[in-house]
Formats: structure tokens, C-alpha cells, sequence
């Protein structure tokens, strides 16, 4: 891959990581640094040629639970292929130039949450426009997904 390409794609998602069709170091020394990689598990930064590549996770966790609160925010029933084709988009608007020069395809862990908003809205939005919805679509789909989704915080 990386002699046909300049930026070899390398998604090694096999789960547990004892699994994995390859470790991000071997991508990363095959490619001479050059892959983007992201595996179904964990692996730490590689230290290659004076650079730190901090591999990606591909993990689902980005993407169902703003699904999923999308569509309950506009009450959808069904899940249509624009819905998720949004998902994918906004979780892709979600990831940094800071990101992308780390070697990260994906937006940091801390930022689930804010993701997950991002996502919900234009799930939502794609029910509202295509019809799909049940209940009304609120001025602000975005700060109506961040109300909606659950708070972790216990009381004293």
C-alpha cells in the first residue's frame, strides 16, 4: 500500500487488540510515517523519524449515541441511509486540523459529548426535512440535543 500510496489508509479494526490485522507502530514503520491509521482498539503514540503519530480508535461510540438522541429529539421512527450520511458528516466536521496533524481521524475521547450534540442535530434535521419527525422541530436543533441528552450528576 504505502509504495502505491502517498497516504496509505490502514484500518486495522479487529477486536480484542491481540486480534488486530497489524499494530499502529508496524503501520507506521511500513509507511515510512506516512499512514493514517486507526484500529477497533487501543494503541499508544508512535515515536517515528523525530514525529509522534497518535493512532485513532474507529469505534462506534462517535456516531449511535448522537443517532440515537437525533431521533429522539424529532421523535423519527425509522433511521434512513441521508440520516446516517449525515452522521458521518458531522462527525467528520468535528475533527481539528490540530487533530489531523496529530494523525488523529477521529476527534479526541473528551469531546464525546460535544460530538455526539453535533451529530444529533443534523440526525434530527434530516428527520425533520425528509418528514420523518413526530414532534416539532425546535429553533435551535443543536442546543435542543445538548438539553435532551442525559446529565450524569447525582445529587447530595
Amino acid at each position: 500500500m504505502a509504495r502505491l500510496n502517498e497516504r496509505p489508509i490502514v484500518f486495522a479494526l479487529s477486536n480484542p487488540t491481540s486480534n488486530a490485522e497489524c499494530t499502529a507502530e508496524q503501520a507506521y514503520a511500513w509507511s515510512g510515517g506516512r499512514a493514517v491509521f486507526a484500529s477497533g482498539s487501543p494503541f499508544a503514540p508512535v515515536a517515528l523519524g523525530g514525529r509522534v503519530h497518535t493512532p485513532s480508535q474507529g469505534n462506534n461510540a462517535y456516531v449511535f449515541p448522537g443517532v440515537g438522541l437525533g431521533l429522539l429529539v424529532s421523535g423519527a421512527r425509522r433511521v434512513s441511509d441521508e440520516m446516517f450520511f449525515a452522521a458521518a458528516q458531522a462527525l467528520a466536521g468535528q475533527v481539528s486540523q490540530g487533530d489531523l496533524e496529530r494523525g488523529c481521524i477521529f476527534p479526541g475521547a473528551a469531546r464525546m459529548r460535544e460530538v455526539a450534540a453535533a451529530v444529533a442535530a443534523e440526525v434530527a434535521r434530516v428527520a425533520h426535512d425528509q418528514g420523518q419527525a413526530t414532534r416539532p422541530r425546535p429553533s435551535d436543533l443543536r442546543l435542543e440535543t445538548a438539553r435532551a441528552m442525559y446529565q450524569p450528576v447525582y445529587g447530595t
